[in-house]
């Protein structure tokens, strides 16, 4: 009986071993899944180009979590950036200096507008859009304003202005055209929405009196400037899937046109080269996501959902480099700045690739919160801002 007993008692031990044991087998099944869900953790590496920071400043409350993905634009020397709460700033470019603000005045009984949409810049105009639906033009030289107007929707990307007007699209899929000089309605075209889109529109792009319009339902759409009258459909990412989510194939990244060429990348992971007179497909891969894209000499370059960087040759798509060190930590569009591809990432780093081969050129910090607008370069430096509202400029060092 001791025997059997000591026996018994072995058998217990052991089958609780074993289950400890299953225990862990399983634990250590999820812990490794949760590891391949997880940003990738940024490596070491030597910089081969040396990145300075020649000025960082605050243009007020930040987008947060809103997913606007607000960004300055560059004219003639001048920096032009908004803020959701803050207003909007001219700044110069080399040294950030503030050349003018503008707030806009609180209305009695109403809440404080939201600039949301933009800037858009030029013709000696400086338009930004809000989450109200309300647009408002600014003088370029001091920032008073000049009008106001009202569109259909909240306004969440840059406007453009072109020819006397206005191009505005609103995030119920309507591209309104405003007189540059009134504010005045002059044209409407309205796009029907999925049902479940990403958040995020494409800013308006003016061509030689047409409008590029990348919409929600994967498309890209060419417009007569002068009445909206639709010239040309071409599908960039098919909304192909079982449900809503799996069928999401927005084009929210501003599309490049680069002489009669436009390239342009969407949500389903598609990049396209575009005949732009004609719509015509001059080439497409299955590289590339929803935040833009960059174009070099030789290459465009493209960030696709997985946090991935590629490099296509610009005359057929090919893929001539990947780099996935960022994998999943949430990457930018690339911008081009000399011989490298710039991109930024959750934890607000900004990332130097080589364009020749992908590889990891320089990191930098621009404060310690999420970069989700493309950066942007203007005569050799980069911009960028972040969603709580820092504005930092970087330029290769010599």
């Amino acid at each position: 009986m001791k025997l059997k007993h000591v026996a018994g008692v072995a058998l217990i031990a052991l089958s609780l071993t074993g289950c400890s044991t299953m225990k862990g087998w399983f634990a250590g099944k999820d812990a490794e899944a949760k590891k391949a869900l997880e940003p990738a953790e940024l490596v070491k590496f030597e910089p081969t180009v040396k990145v300075a920071k020649m000025w960082s400043t605050s243009v007020g409350k930040g987008e947060g979590r809103i997913g606007v993905r607000q960004a300055p634009v560059v004219v003639d020397g001048r920096v032009y950036a908004a803020a959701v709460q803050g207003g909007v700033h001219a700044l110069d470019l080399q040294t950030g200096r503030k050349v003018w603000q503008y707030v806009p005045a609180k209305e009695k009984k109403k809440p404080k507008l939201r600039l949301s949409g933009g800037p858009g810049v030029g013709e000696g105009l400086v338009v930004i859009g809000t989450l109200d639906g309300q647009v408002i033009a600014l003088d370029a030289a001091d920032g008073s304003e000049k009008w106001r107007a009202r569109v259909s929707g909240e306004v969440i990307s840059a406007p453009a202005v072109a020819n006397g007007m206005v191009f505005v699209r609103s995030n119920d899929g309507r591209v309104s055209a405003l007189d540059a000089g009134s504010g005045e309605q002059r044209w409407f075209n309205a796009q029907e929405l999925p049902a479940l889109t990403a958040r995020g529109n494409a800013p308006v792009v003016a061509g030689p009196g047409v409008l590029f319009i990348g919409n929600d339902d994967g498309t890209l759409a060419a417009l007569a400037m002068q009445d909206g009258r639709p010239l040309w459909e071409q599908m960039v990412g098919t909304p192909e899937g079982r449900t809503e989510l799996e069928r999401m194939a927005d084009v929210d990244g501003a599309p490049v046109l680069e002489g009669n060429t436009l390239y342009v990348s969407s949500f389903k992971n598609e990049t396209l080269a575009i005949e732009g007179p004609t719509g015509r497909p001059l080439w497409s891969r299955d590289h590339g996501g929803a935040g833009g894209l960059g174009v070099s000499s030789g290459n465009v370059l493209v960030t696709d959902g997985k946090g991935v960087v590629y490099g296509l040759d610009k005359m057929s798509g090919a893929a001539m480099w990947s780099q996935q060190a960022l994998a999943r930590r949430s990457v930018t569009g690339p911008a081009i700045q000399g011989d490298y591809a710039v991109v930024g990432d959750y934890k607000g780093y900004l990332h130097w690739l080589r364009l020749d081969n992908g590889e990891l050129a320089a990191r930098e910090k621009a404060g310690g919160d999420a970069l989700l607008a493309q950066p942007v370069v203007a005569d050799g430096i980069l911009l960028v801002q972040n969603v709580d509202g820092k504005l930092t400029a970087f330029r290769l060092a010599q």
